[in-house]
């Protein structure tokens, strides 16, 4: 065993090809190819070696790019209208609100018998309880289908338009009375599948009319039989139609559902036709009608993978990165967690922002959900039953901008993406392990940035592990850090990877069931007051003994947040406020959101007392004092916290 990682990656998505391992049940790899293609074709699988997991991952997904992008098959007019795209950056456009906004989704909330009333009365409770979301995703079962009553798998879609039982005066309608009553909603997406429909379209309905069809076979199992779906002559302008309606509607974004539909056809002929036809036709109609504001959902199949969300030359997309949030099944949840943790190994190379779907704020697991979502990177929304929010879940998750025109609420999200850390990439689920999931919040320089380890008690268990410095994401031989935990607040000591350091660089975690626990490593900064240019023996000692004056600092961002590291912008600078040896030390901190902003100290110097006033008039006498109440000594760490409270800095026991 030399302690090498191999990294084996079978590409797909090329030449109609598709390329998957099997296990043969004794150790082996076997590679397994599909050609759909009328030509011969090649099978692709790509191996990297590297001394950790990671980098080996990033060497073959490296490669898989190249060829990708190599032997591109979009047309001539996609490829520009893409270019054009980038060149203007259409993810500055939306990225403050689709990204970074509190989502409302109506699946889970509202139930599959959707119609207007229930959102409008949704929505007003979430203005009452004042929830601010930005973002509103009206879910399946708004659209004109056929056969009602029956399986979704048998129903086909009939027209652009919502269904008339539920939404009587039209989408539009509907879209016009949100945005009148809630301004505070910058987006509405609406759901479908990508082929239309679970059971595809309608043969009778209006858009059968309208376009040409083809009758497709799928495979058996989940979904097989017969249906009908858009011809592939027709698919561009299908969607072109589709998109530009729901646009005039006041629908500027989609989730796109169901997309491993197209795998799931029975005959060569058919993926071949549809494959890539539908892929193109999406993402170009989702570009130029939305820029991109949509989610891509049920789409890790190996063609979707290669084809559309690996190559680097088009805006970023927002992928759903495992599978549903189940709230009735116990045993979903701490999957759900390890699942997009390791998901997101693969996903953090694509040209994607991974999204772990929404969950409910009032729900055993609720914080266990909200923890992982708001180190994971990616968006955060919500699926409430009306009236059954929890607030404070919420608030720990969110904050209000500090621009004033007008102010919002934006979820914290750290500027990179979660994934299961190295140390545990090999670690199955049953294993009564933490899952620990790391992520790294940059600042505007490479030397700083904060580290968020999620610790997760996926057993069925109470656990305790030591859990070391080197486990956090980023963190650097020669730099000290400060742990703080939350939701307990607890601070370490400083800590570094130096293996002289006299203070052990490994911390302690215990975590019942559901368990959670959020670290986060910062790096500690230094105020060093400058030298004296006297040369005089009196000087030099003053000089020696500024240096033991040297002040360190470490900016904690927002307290009482889930990820508030992820306020902090940019690199805090630290300077002393005068070269004159002054003790008094400057920070320059650039926060994105208001809320208590927490600095650790390195030494804070008692606080004075005013003194008593002198007077010549005797005092009366004064009953004796009460007995102070039993209070508890605060934890040692509270006398090394600075926060900003209403424009003045306090130390946090005040």
């Amino acid at each position: 065993m030399d302690g090498l990682h191999l990294v084996l990656l079978a590409v797909s998505g090329v030449d109609d090809v598709l390329t998957a391992f099997r296990p043969d049940g004794h150790g082996n790899v076997i590679v397994h190819s599909k050609n759909d293609s009328t030509e011969e074709g090649q099978a692709r699988v790509l191996a990297a070696v590297g001394t950790t997991f990671n980098t080996a991952l990033a060497a073959v997904m490296y490669q898989a790019r190249k060829i990708v992008m190599g032997l591109d098959t979009m047309s001539e007019s996609n490829k520009k209208e893409m270019q054009r795209a980038l060149e203007k950056d259409v993810k500055a456009e939306y990225m403050y609100n689709w990204y970074d906004g509190l989502t409302y989704c109506t699946w889970n909330a509202l139930g599959q018998n959707l119609d207007e009333q229930k959102i409008f009365n949704a929505l007003n409770v979430l203005k009452d309880k004042g929830i601010e979301v930005t973002n509103l995703i009206i879910d399946d079962n708004w659209q004109s289908l056929d056969h009602q009553g029956e399986s979704q798998f048998q129903r086909g879609w009939t027209d652009f338009d919502a269904n008339k039982d539920g939404f009587p005066s039209g989408l539009k309608h509907t879209a016009t009375m949100i945005r009148e009553q809630h301004p505070n909603i910058q987006h509405i997406a609406v759901w479908h599948a990508l082929l239309g429909y679970w059971g595809g379209v309608s043969p009778t309905g209006n858009l059968a009319k309208n376009y040409k069809t083809r009758t497709v076979r799928k495979a058996e199992g989940l979904v097989g039989g017969e249906m009908t779906v858009i011809h592939e002559d027709d698919v561009p302008r299908m969607y072109d139609d589709f998109y530009k309606f729901l646009l005039d509607s006041g629908i500027d974004s989609v989730k796109t559902d169901a997309q491993f539909f197209l795998d799931v056809m029975d005959d060569a002929d058919d993926r071949r036709r549809f494959m890539k036809t539908y892929q193109d036709a999406w993402t170009i109609s989702s570009l130029r009608y939305f820029s991109l504001k949509v989610i891509s959902c049920m789409s890790q199949i190996p063609q979707i993978l290669f084809h559309t969300q690996l190559a680097t030359d088009k805006p970023r997309l927002m992928v759903r990165n495992s599978d549903d949030f189940f709230p009735d099944v116990p045993s979903s949840h701490p999957f759900h967690i390890f699942a997009n943790a390791h998901t997101s190994l693969l996903t953090s190379h694509l040209n994607v922002l991974p999204d772990w779907d929404m969950f409910q704020t009032s729900h055993p697991y609720s914080s266990y959900h909200a923890a992982a979502r708001a180190i994971s990177g990616g968006p955060i929304y919500i699926t409430d039953t009306p009236g059954e929010h929890s607030l404070p879940l919420i608030a720990s998750m969110t904050a209000t901008t500090i621009s004033l025109n007008p102010p919002k609420t934006i979820i914290l999200r750290p500027n990179n993406i979660a994934k299961c850390i190295e140390q545990s990439v090999y670690t199955p689920y049953q294993a009564r392990h933490f899952l620990q999931i790391g992520n790294y919040h940059s600042g505007s320089t490479a030397s700083y940035g904060a580290s968020l380890l999620g610790v997760f008690n996926v057993s069925e268990q109470a656990l305790t592990e030591l859990i070391p410095l080197a486990h956090f994401p980023g963190v650097k031989p020669g730099e000290r850090y400060l742990v703080r935990a939350h939701p307990s607040g607890d601070i370490s000591s400083p800590l570094s990877l130096d293996a002289f350091d006299p203070v052990p660089s490994v911390l302690n975690v215990a975590l019942g069931l559901k368990g959670w626990n959020i670290l986060t490593a910062y790096p500690i900064l230094s105020a060093t007051p400058p030298p004296s240019t006297s040369t005089s023996s009196a000087e030099k000692e003053k000089k020696e003994e500024k240096k033991k004056k040297t002040t360190e600092l470490a900016v904690l961002g927002l307290l009482h947040k889930l990820s508030g590291a992820a306020a902090v912008v940019g690199t805090p600078k630290v300077d002393h406020l005068n070269p004159t040896g002054s003790e008094n030390v400057k920070m320059i901190i650039t926060l994105k959101a208001l809320g208590v902003l927490g600095v650790w100290v390195s030494s804070l110097p008692e606080p004075e007392q005013d003194p008593e006033p002198q007077s010549d008039v005797p005092k009366a006498p004064q009953p004796p004092p009460p007995p102070p109440p039993q209070q508890q000594t605060p934890p040692e760490w509270q006398n090394h916290i600075l926060v900003l409270l209403r424009g003045r800095v306090v130390p946090v026991s005040t």
